[in-house]
């Protein structure tokens, strides 16, 4: 079987091709994901300038289409490119191209198609006629995917999604992290606590710091040892975090604020961690959380049906209600009293979010999708 992944973000200006495959780590590793579970992969690029890649048997295709005006035009160039390379199965990124999607099936009607999410929204109710568009492209759809079943619910309540509509749960991604030596790392990092606790995320609101900064303020009183280590990107949130650590006497000392670390930096973050922690209310999938889990961290987060999904519902460390400080305190104490034994997440990783596990479950959602469109033709 041969898929073809498109993804339809056009590449920055100024970047090279090259420059994609190691900026645009998802893309890369989605591929590699389905091409471990055993089917041929291409991927098409939506670029300025034709070109192509073969990197570790993967075909990146970058398809010219920046004179295209919309969809259609889009559509043609795409369509030619799918023919050539002889797709049985086309997996577009991301739910906000299911116009393209459809106009593609206009052209290549045989063509099983399947649209992955990520963190995407169905239109607002405000704006019916968007609903109403969104139901017209995602009629030609065959499956989409999400990490978590629960998160087509609202694209099912908006009336985008036909009663036919195969929907799978399989991971967004997987991490290439791997689990080290604690103390190596924590002596390369500077990290240390009893426990050590990590958070990696924006200061963002949907993030919610105030709650985590609330509950690790709860659980120091009853873990004298613990430390919190904070890595960031955009920190629209830093002076109210500053303020609400400043309100507890018992967290001076106690949280580290490192601001933006490099990506490489974060695998020997995670390594030296002995909870990670989030808060959360929504996400796509959870990268941070992906890569926590590949070095062997134990998670203490939301319980939100991707976080859900990601730890076997709480098999995996602990789950705690979004906004619930108490909760979380709670569930931090637990995680340290009652921790795993070194190992014991990786091999819930490795069994469940591996590059292996996940292209199986990529591998019979695809089988499934090409017989379920051929069944429909007939």
């Amino acid at each position: 079987m041969h898929v073809v992944q498109a993804n339809l973000l056009p590449v920055p200006e100024g970047w090279m091709h090259a420059d994609v495959l190691r900026q645009w780590h998802s893309l890369v590793d989605i591929a590699e994901i389905a091409a471990s579970g055993g089917v041929r992969v291409s991927v098409l690029q939506a670029a300025s300038r034709e070109d192509r890649i073969v990197r570790d048997g993967i075909e990146y295709r970058f398809v010219d289409v920046s004179e295209a005006k919309g969809a259609p035009e889009r559509s043609h160039r795409l369509a030619a490119a799918l023919q050539e390379l002889g797709a049985d199965v086309l997996h577009v990124q991301g739910l906000a191209f299911g116009g393209d999607a459809f106009a593609i099936s206009r052209r290549l009607p045989r063509l099983p198609i399947l649209c992955q999410d990520h963190a995407d929204h169905p239109p607002s109710r405000w704006r019916p006629w968007r609903r109403l568009q969104w139901r017209r492209w995602f009629a030609a759809v065959s499956a989409v995917s999400f990490t978590a079943p629960e998160q087509a619910q609202p694209f099912i309540d908006a009336g985008v999604f036909a009663k036919r509509m195969q929907v799978f749960a399989i991971p967004e991604s997987t991490s290439r992290f791997t689990p080290g030596d604690r103390g190596l790392a924590r002596a390369a990092t500077g990290l240390h606590g009893d426990p050590c606790v990590l958070w990696v995320g924006h200061l963002a609101r949907g993030k919610d710091p105030l709650a985590v900064i609330d509950g690790i303020a709860r659980a120091a009183l009853r873990l004298p040892g613990l430390q919190l280590w904070c890595a960031y990107g955009t920190a629209p949130l830093l002076d109210a975090v500053h303020q609400r650590m400043a309100a507890y006497p018992q967290l001076a000392g106690r949280v580290h604020l490192l601001g933006k670390v490099p990506h490489a930096r974060i695998e020997s973050l995670m390594r030296a961690a002995d909870l990670f922690v989030s808060g959360s209310h929504a996400e796509g999938s959870g990268y941070a959380l992906l890569e926590a889990l590949a070095c062997d961290a134990t998670p203490v987060v939301t319980d939100i049906p991707p976080f859900r999904a990601l730890t076997g519902d709480g098999a995996i460390g602990r789950l705690w209600p979004p906004g619930d400080p108490e909760r979380l305190s709670g569930a931090l104490v637990d995680a340290w009293s009652n921790r795993a034994p070194p190992g014991r997440v990786r091999d819930h990783f490795d069994a469940t979010l591996s590059f292996a596990a996940v292209g199986r479950r990529w591998a019979d959602a695809y089988a499934r999708v090409v017989d379920s469109h051929a069944r429909g033709a007939r």
